[in-house]
């Protein structure tokens, strides 16, 4: 099955629903990062998707022919997943969105800490520890007078 059907019948819009599907960009970025992996392997590096999310993510990515799936006959089976070519082609756009998601996570950090750092409270010095006696932001008496 090529990508899921567009209500439009834009190809942007068509490829847009494939990925914005719960846990696939994930999920696609974990294989194109780690390359083929296997099945609990994928679980655990995608933290919080639960084995049947999991699964049914990479069924309906190997149905768009964007992931492979390898699968030994052994006991357990060993099965594997990997990005196809199609998904491959995904690297560039996966690429580029990790290094907005990186810059846009540093700038919300330090904005994060300038706001931090403007609620903290300031810090006064108590007025037996000055020489002068003034509270904070007041001159002192004897300038008022």
């Amino acid at each position: 099955m090529p990508l899921p059907q567009s209500p439009v019948g834009c190809p942007m819009d068509s490829l847009l629903r494939l990925l914005m599907g719960p846990w696939t960009t994930y999920i696609l970025w974990v294989l194109r990062s780690n390359g083929p992996t296997r099945f609990g392997e994928l679980k655990r590096r995608v933290a919080g998707v639960s084995a049947k999310m999991l699964t049914e993510r990479l069924r309906m990515l190997e149905e768009a022919g964007v992931v492979y799936r390898d699968c030994q006959p052994t006991v357990p089976p060993q099965v594997t997943y990997g990005l196809t070519p199609r998904g491959e082609e995904l690297r560039q756009g996966l690429d580029a969105l990790s290094e907005i998601a990186a810059r846009w996570q540093a700038a919300d950090q330090a904005a994060g800490l300038m706001v931090q750092a403007a609620q903290a409270p300031s810090r006064t010095v108590p007025a037996a520890a000055r020489r002068d006696g003034a509270e904070a932001g007041h001159p002192p008496a004897s300038a008022a007078e």
